[in-house]
């Protein structure tokens, strides 16, 4: 696997929300706006990235791997632990609005499947470098997945979308134009489970009818030979 295929895997093939369904959580509870999105990618990022790199750092010395392999998961834990600590802190100091956004959502980032499933997976067992595109693959993947569903559903809910404070773009004008109102349960619980449902639906479709596609060409092409 190149370079390039071990980050783009994170984005398309091994998708942590629409492929592997990780990490629904924050998906479906931070979702109710952009700003909450790009907030919670960021921090992902930041955990997924250096957790990585720590762990396939700590896996390829062996005399740590040798330590760590009879305890490894809780070993994994604590790093993640310590990396979000120290997200869950830098928040508060600079980002006060942020975190209460997110609220509960920050140290859940600890438990997440899709962090502890890499550093396993992936981390445990290959070369730092790798190991931190395998993470930034990931971490975009992840962040790209609730960004379209926080404007699926803010859109649809509010009619804006909120990119940081008070800078919104303004949508409403669509709705107005339709003679419609903003439906505010897309912005509730049930309006995530339904966002969700919906995306992944028309991907699933899409990605059935691009296999269809291809198998026809090897028909073709097999007939043809």
């Amino acid at each position: 696997m190149t370079k390039k295929e071990n980050f783009l895997k994170g984005i398309f093939k091994e998708n942590p929300i629409f492929v592997a369904l990780l990490g629904l959580c924050p998906t479906l509870a931070v979702t109710t706006s952009l700003e909450n999105a790009i907030g919670m990618t960021i921090a992902v990022i930041f955990v997924l990235v250096l957790s990585n790199f720590i762990i396939s750092l700590i896996m390829h010395n062996d005399k740590l791997a040798n330590l760590v392999k009879p305890v490894r998961i809780p070993v994994y834990i604590v790093v993640i632990a310590t990396l979000v600590t120290v997200v869950e802190m830098l928040m508060h100091a600079y980002l006060i609005e942020l975190y209460n956004s997110l609220g509960i959502f920050i140290p859940l980032i600890v438990v997440n499947c899709i962090i502890l499933g890499r550093a396993e997976a992936f981390a445990s067992e290959n070369k730092p470098i790798d190991s931190v595109i395998d993470g930034l693959g990931m971490a975009f993947g992840f962040g790209l997945a609730i960004m379209l569903v926080s404007i699926f559903r803010e859109f649809l809910g509010a009619g804006v979308l909120t990119i940081w404070k008070s800078l919104q773009v303004d949508l409403t004008f669509i709705f107005d134009f339709l003679r419609i109102e903003p439906i505010d349960m897309f912005i509730k619980p049930a309006g995530a489970f339904i966002s969700l449902g919906f995306i992944l639906a028309i991907i699933i479709a899409i990605t059935n009818r691009f296999k269809a596609r291809m198998a026809e060409k090897e028909k073709e092409v097999k007939s043809n030979g």
